[in-house]
């Protein structure tokens, strides 16, 4: 990595609106790409490997680990593992652009942590808890257990939200993505 390569991570607790922010700054802003990260859940109906995700097997995974071949990765969900390999964020590099990395947030306190002053970390936040248990409801994906266990997760997360460089409270979307834009633009001017 040399000196002109950046990074921009976003990160939120479930439901806060990340991903449609994300998708905003994306299809605004040519200069940034998608970092894909890998993971070991089961595709959703909607997902496509290699785009959404790289669904790798939990022995494909280790076996990624053992070799020091992720940035970062975590144990998100009992079982689960998602991770930012860095032969993705070098693709992007070569390709002349700054990755995009959607993560959750211990992932994202990891790789700014790593990459200190070259990566912008932006913290997405819901209103508030009851905001956010709506919007989960809403998607229509959500079990009893796994909601109380998103809304639980939500407000632990929610407590790291100081050690990022940027807040962003998700009240109105269109507010909440010129924020981000305004955000990254000043970060790689």
């Amino acid at each position: 990595m040399d000196d002109t390569q950046k990074l921009i991570i976003i990160t939120a607790p479930s439901g806060s609106g990340k991903t449609t922010i994300v998708q905003h700054l994306l299809d605004n802003n040519p200069q940034l790409a998608f970092s894909v990260s890998a993971c070991t859940r089961m595709p959703r109906p909607s997902e496509t490997d290699g785009v959404d995700y790289y669904f790798l097997s939990l022995e494909k995974f280790t076996r990624k680990i053992a070799n020091h071949e992720f940035a970062e990765f975590e144990m998100v969900y009992e079982g689960k593992y998602y991770g930012t390999l860095k032969s993705e964020l070098q693709r992007i590099w070569d390709s002349g652009r700054t990755p995009l990395v959607d993560i959750d947030v211990q992932g994202a306190l990891r790789l700014k942590k790593h990459y200190g002053e070259v990566a912008l970390s932006i913290f997405v936040k819901a209103p508030s808890l009851e905001v956010l248990k709506q919007r989960l409801l809403d998607r229509g994906t959500e079990t009893d257990v796994s909601l109380r266990e998103r809304l639980d997760k939500a407000g632990y997360e929610t407590s790291f939200a100081e050690n990022f460089d940027r807040i962003i409270i998700n009240d109105d979307l269109r507010t909440a993505c010129a924020e981000a834009t305004k955000e990254i633009l000043l970060f790689l001017s």
